[in-house]
């Protein structure tokens, strides 16, 4: 049973929950936070990430409460929320972060990498949406931010799992937006394109070809950064976003627009240098 003792006053600083947090994008978003002044939650299933999160996000200035949490499961879920009022009282931003993704050829995901996937991706989120929701109507800014990807609204071939559980997100996150704006809780998302971490290296870029086909579709021309992202989210949750909600923040290098319909310039021009 959860511990239903009652909390000390709110922590006076704002509070941002991260699934996720421990590592790459994550943890930098963490930081992001900290650095606009924020108190830390961060939640993940692997204490070694919990820990080396929480060591680089104190560093960075924050106070960090670490919650060891398989989001695909309710019960964990409530609790960690619950272990988020005791300890600081409130909550005024959540960052649904967590995610899983491997590359496969539809045919050949199994039932489990299926709901694996899908599970952490589109269940966590809902689950962590739903738990967060007394709290965050009590804070005075309250603020969703769901990380998604460009290949929501597109196709992602070799990742059918990961695309079908982020578009449930992308729809989740425009009915919540509708929903609980009479709560004045913003729910945006942030599709990033692609980013090297290390988690990234080992399930998606998993070969110098397949990084240089990636980069070659960035009309920017190179990947981003987890601090990128971060950015994005920072602007999202904060003042200067106060009127904006429902909607999703593509920080891709132009990735999802591609070389467009028809790249008249490279084949009439071929020889125009880059910014020429």
């Amino acid at each position: 049973m959860p511990d239903v003792s009652s909390p000390g006053p709110p922590a006076a600083k704002p509070v941002a929950l991260v699934t996720g947090g421990g590592t790459g994008i994550g943890r930098a978003i963490g930081v992001a936070l900290a650095r606009d002044g924020y108190d830390l939650a961060i939640a993940s299933r692997s204490a070694a990430h919990l820990g080396d999160g929480a060591a680089v996000l104190r560093a960075a200035g924050a106070r960090v409460l670490e919650v060891p949490t398989d989001v695909r499961v309710p019960e964990q879920v409530d609790r960690m929320v619950e272990t988020i009022r005791r300890e600081y009282g409130r909550l005024d931003v959540l960052v649904n972060n967590a995610a899983g993704n491997f590359l496969a050829p539809a045919e050949k995901i199994s039932p489990n990498g299926w709901r694996a996937v899908v599970g952490i991706v589109l269940d966590g989120t809902f689950f962590c949406s739903r738990a967060a929701l007394p709290l965050l109507r009590e804070s005075r800014a309250p603020s969703i931010v769901n990380i998604i990807a460009s290949y929501a609204w597109m196709a992602g071939p070799g990742t059918a799992h990961s695309a079908a559980a982020k578009a449930g997100v992308l729809a989740l996150t425009r009915t919540l937006a509708v929903e609980w704006a009479r709560y004045g809780i913003r729910v945006n998302a942030v599709a990033p394109g692609p980013v090297r971490t290390d988690g990234t290296d080992h399930q998606l870029w998993v070969s110098e070809a397949v990084v240089a086909a990636v980069r070659d579709g960035v009309p920017l021309g190179r990947f981003g950064t987890p601090e990128e992202i971060a950015e994005s989210v920072r602007f999202l949750v904060g003042p200067r976003a106060s009127y904006i909600t429902g909607q999703v923040l593509a920080v891709d290098g132009g990735q999802w627009l591609g070389k467009g319909v028809m790249d008249l310039l490279a084949a009439a021009f071929p020889s125009e240098p880059k910014g020429g």
